[in-house]
């Protein structure tokens, strides 16, 4: 179970720092992190993370469809964990 809870830290880590570079990167015109690359961090666990650093940078929060997936990706995850709490 420790490698469990060491993934989801990691996870959310990287999302949110990912989306704090990518904002910083944006703002210079510099080399950018790739939506898909947000959106896979998210994906992978790191939807709490991604979402946090999403508002706290004020990061691609008009941009659609990019916010779509992102709540979505949040929606499937809290209907994967209410199906296991329910099994």
């Amino acid at each position: 179970m420790i490698w469990l809870t060491l993934w989801c830290v990691a996870v959310n880590v990287a999302a949110l720092g990912a989306f704090a570079v990518d904002k910083a990167r944006a703002e210079e015109s510099g080399p950018r992190i790739p939506e898909s690359t947000l959106l896979l961090l998210a994906a992978a666990g790191g939807w709490p993370g991604a979402k946090i650093g999403q508002q706290a940078c004020r990061h691609k929060t008009r941009k659609q469809p990019f916010r779509l997936w992102l709540d979505g990706i949040g929606l499937a995850w809290a209907a994967g964990l209410l199906a296991l709490w329910l099994v």
